[in-house]
């Protein structure tokens, strides 16, 4: 199965991540705005962010339509004298989702009231409240379930009976199970941790029968499924037992005729390609391997040999 590709002549890795069309990293290598990844090449290896932010992009599904990318987390700490760092975390992307079945919402710490909020005309808010005031009721591992604590409500404004142990609160969304507790972390000031999460993409704001009524903007090709995503507008395009990654782009590639791999016959496919030698020859067929060769006669049996290529 081929990999991923980017649009012709265009950079297709940026450090450790493929950058598969409809992304990319320069001016007209994607497909609008929204797609821009940046390849900040002043670090080895090469680090992508989405955009122009300092959000590092760790992986891109075409198929599932989804973004993996490292977020920050919003933090709170305090000392004996107050506050002494305070860090809410934007994600500023009205582009993109956040996925609505691979994400937890999660709080760190004792005395904290953690809440995610909308903004830009997104109206909505949750949040989390936590009050506490011994190490004893931590359970590293686990960062779910209810108790009962019978103290003064007062203590969410009175940090000085958790100060020893919990000096700084957290709140963050992380991708579904790539998140553990443990009481250490109690102590993390939070400014140098960033946790995976996946964000949900889609091509446009159009259904798939909206977009499809223009040819000329409609992104599906030949040989591909428009489907509609469950989290958001828009559509995806999904191949249809064909290259990943060419599903955007043109709808075949004449494998024989760009990569001539072959030294006898070559035959191509929508999928791929493969090759074959004469008859009463063997080998692999290939112009880097064993090419053809005549056959030798081993108790009168014969050995055909294809090799097989999915593009």
């Amino acid at each position: 199965m081929e990999a991923a590709q980017a649009k012709a002549g265009c950079q297709s890795q940026c450090g450790n991540l493929s950058v598969p069309y409809p992304f990319g990293t320069e001016d007209g290598c994607f497909m609008d705005t929204k797609f821009f990844i940046k390849c900040n090449k002043s670090v080895e290896p090469p680090k992508a962010l989405l955009q122009n932010s300092t959000i590092d992009v760790l992986h891109i599904d075409l198929d599932a339509g989804e973004l993996r990318i490292l977020n920050w987390l919003g933090s709170d700490c305090y000392n004996s004298s107050g506050s002494s760092f305070c860090f809410s975390t934007w994600l500023n992307s009205g582009l993109y989702n956040i996925s609505s079945t691979k994400k937890k919402f999660t709080a760190i710490g004792y005395d904290t009231y953690a809440f995610i909020t909308g903004s830009v005309g997104q109206d909505y808010a949750t949040g989390c409240l936590s009050l506490c005031d011994d190490i004893s009721d931590v359970i590293n591992g686990s960062c779910s379930g209810v108790r009962e604590y019978d103290i003064s409500l007062a203590s969410y404004y009175n940090h000085s009976r958790i100060l020893s142990f919990n000096p700084c609160s957290h709140a963050f969304v992380v991708e579904e199970g790539e998140y553990e507790f443990f009481a250490s972390h109690l102590n993390n000031s939070g400014e140098d941790w960033k946790l995976p999460m996946i964000l949900d993409w889609t091509i446009g704001d159009q259904s798939c029968s909206e977009a499809k009524k223009d040819p000329e903007t409609y992104a599906c090709k030949e040989n591909t499924i428009c489907r509609e995503p469950e989290n958001g507008n828009g559509y995806l395009c999904k191949c249809g037992d064909v290259s990943r990654g060419t599903h955007m782009l043109k709808s075949d590639i004449d494998e024989c005729e760009t990569l001539r791999p072959c030294s006898s016959t070559c035959h191509n496919t929508f999928e791929g390609f493969y090759y074959s030698c004469p008859k009463g020859y063997e080998g692999d067929g290939r112009r880097d391997g064993s090419g053809c060769s005549p056959m030798v006669n081993h108790h009168n049996w014969k050995l055909h040999i294809t090799q097989t290529a999915i593009g």
